[in-house]
C-alpha cells in the first residue's frame, strides 16, 4: 500500500489523536489559568474571576465582596447576577447562596432570605456570615434556642467566632432567661466552654451574674474548672459582695463554716486557689508552696534567704465576733527568737487583731498555739502566715502540717 493510502486509511487515527492532544492541552491551560487564579484570588477576586470566569467560587466569592455593608444598590444588583451566575457554575458556592441572602434581606424580603441562608445552611455550616445572619434571624423572632443553636455552630465550626460572639454573649449573662438558656448549652461542654467561661472571668462581666451562670452548670453537670470558679469568687470579693462569694464557695465546699478557718491539714493541692482558701504567696525571695504529706494530707511548705522575711501565705475569714484559739504543728523550724515566723490575724484592709508566734519545731513537738479577739466591726479578716528576716546562713526553711483557727470553747 502507497503511503498516501496508509495515511489515508489512518487519517482517523491520526484526527483523534489530535483531537486528543487538542484537549489535554486546553486541559493543562485551564489548569494554569485556574492556579492562577487561585493565587490572584488572594489579591483581587476582580482580577482572579477574570482569569477564571467559570470557576463558580471565585464568582462567589467576587459576588460576596460586592454585597458587603457598604454596596450601593447597583452593586447588589451586580452582585445578585454574579451569585446567580456562580450557582449555575457550581451549586456548592455557598458565598453566593449568602450573598444573595444578604442583599434578600437588606431589600426587606426576609422570607426569600431565609429560604436562600437555609439552603446555604444546608450545604455547610461553617460558613460564618450565614451562622451571624442565622443568631440574628433567631433574635428578631425571639427565639432564644435556635439563637443559642447558631452560635454553637459558630464558635464551634469558625475560629474566628469567639472574638465576634463572646463580648454580646457575655453581656447576656446579665439577663436571666438568657443565663440560664446559656447554661443548659454550656454544660454540654462544647470545645468553646472553657475560653468562654474564661472570657467572662477576664472580661469585667457582672461577677454576680457569672456566679449564677456557674453555678447553673454546675448543677446541671457541667464542668466549670477550678481557676474559673476562684476568679468568681475573687471578683466577688473584689466588688465588696462577700456574702454572695461565700455562698459561691460553700456551695463549691459543702461544710465549709465562717466560724473557722478551712483545710487545716492543707489537703486541696489547687493550683488555682480562692481568697478563702489557703493562698501560697511567692514573691522571687520568699518561696512557699502546699504539698502533699502522707502522714497528715498536705503540709505549707516554705523558705526565704537570709535577712529577708515577708508574707507566706493567707486566706480571708468571716469570723463572727468573739474569742478565738490558733492552734497548729510545725516541722524543721530552727530559728532564734528574734527570727521565728509567726501568725497573724488582721481586719481585711486595716488593723492587726493578734499575732501567734511559731517556736522552733523541736519544743512541744512543734505544737503552737495563742489566743486572738475579733471585735464587732471587724466582719472580714485575714489570717496569715509571716516570716521575720534571719541572719543564719541557710535563711529561713520550714514547714506547717496544721493550722486552725476556731471559737475557744
Amino acid at each position: 500500500m502507497s503511503g498516501a493510502g496508509l495515511l489515508h486509511d489512518r487519517a482517523p487515527q491520526i484526527a483523534a489523536r489530535l483531537v486528543l492532544a487538542l484537549i489535554a492541552v486546553a486541559l493543562g491551560c485551564i489548569a494554569v489559568m485556574h492556579s492562577l487564579a487561585m493565587v490572584v484570588q488572594k489579591r483581587s477576586l476582580r482580577e482572579a474571576h477574570a482569569l477564571a470566569p467559570g470557576n463558580g467560587l471565585i464568582t462567589g466569592e467576587l459576588s460576596s465582596e460586592l454585597s458587603g455593608p457598604k454596596a450601593t444598590g447597583q452593586g447588589r444588583v451586580q452582585a445578585d447576577r454574579l451569585a446567580r451566575l456562580a450557582l449555575r457554575q457550581d451549586p456548592t458556592a455557598i458565598d453566593a447562596g449568602a450573598a444573595l441572602g444578604l442583599n434578600a434581606q437588606i431589600r426587606g424580603n426576609t422570607q426569600l432570605a431565609r429560604r436562600l441562608f437555609a439552603y446555604v445552611q444546608a450545604l455547610s455550616r461553617r460558613d460564618l456570615p450565614t451562622q451571624l445572619w442565622a443568631i440574628g434571624d433567631a433574635i428578631e423572632r425571639n427565639d432564644l434556642s435556635a439563637a443559642l443553636t447558631h452560635y454553637d455552630i459558630a464558635l464551634r465550626t469558625s475560629p474566628d467566632a469567639s472574638s465576634l460572639l463572646f463580648p454580646p454573649l457575655a453581656m447576656g449573662t446579665a439577663d436571666p432567661t438568657i443565663r440560664a438558656a446559656l447554661a443548659r448549652t454550656l454544660a454540654r461542654q462544647p470545645a468553646w466552654a472553657n475560653d468562654f467561661m474564661g472570657y467572662v472571668i477576664t472580661n469585667d462581666t457582672d461577677p454576680e451574674a457569672a456566679a449564677s451562670l456557674f453555678q447553673m452548670i454546675s448543677h446541671l453537670h457541667g464542668t466549670v474548672p477550678d481557676q474559673y470558679s476562684a476568679g468568681v469568687i475573687n471578683a466577688l470579693i473584689r466588688a465588696g459582695k462577700i456574702d454572695q462569694a461565700w455562698a459561691y464557695y460553700a456551695s463549691l465546699h459543702p461544710g465549709a463554716s465562717r466560724r473557722v478557718s478551712r483545710d487545716p491539714t492543707f489537703e486541696s493541692h489547687t493550683q488555682a486557689p480562692s481568697e478563702f482558701d489557703w493562698v501560697p504567696i511567692g514573691d522571687g525571695n520568699i518561696s512557699a508552696s502546699i504539698q502533699p504529706d502522707g502522714r497528715h494530707g498536705g503540709a505549707l511548705i516554705f523558705a526565704a534567704p537570709p535577712s529577708i522575711g515577708g508574707l507566706v501565705a493567707r486566706q480571708i475569714e468571716l469570723l463572727p465576733s468573739g474569742d478565738y484559739i490558733l492552734e497548729g504543728r510545725s516541722e524543721g523550724i530552727d530559728q532564734s527568737d528574734d527570727a521565728k515566723p509567726y501568725w497573724s490575724l488582721s481586719c481585711n484592709g486595716g488593723s492587726e487583731l493578734g499575732r501567734v508566734d511559731v517556736p522552733n519545731s523541736s519544743v512541744a513537738n512543734g505544737r503552737f498555739g495563742g489566743h486572738i479577739t475579733v471585735p464587732a466591726d471587724c466582719p472580714v479578716q485575714v489570717l496569715a502566715l509571716n516570716i521575720r528576716p534571719s541572719s543564719n546562713v541557710s535563711g529561713v526553711t520550714g514547714q506547717i502540717d496544721r493550722a486552725l483557727l476556731r471559737p475557744v470553747r
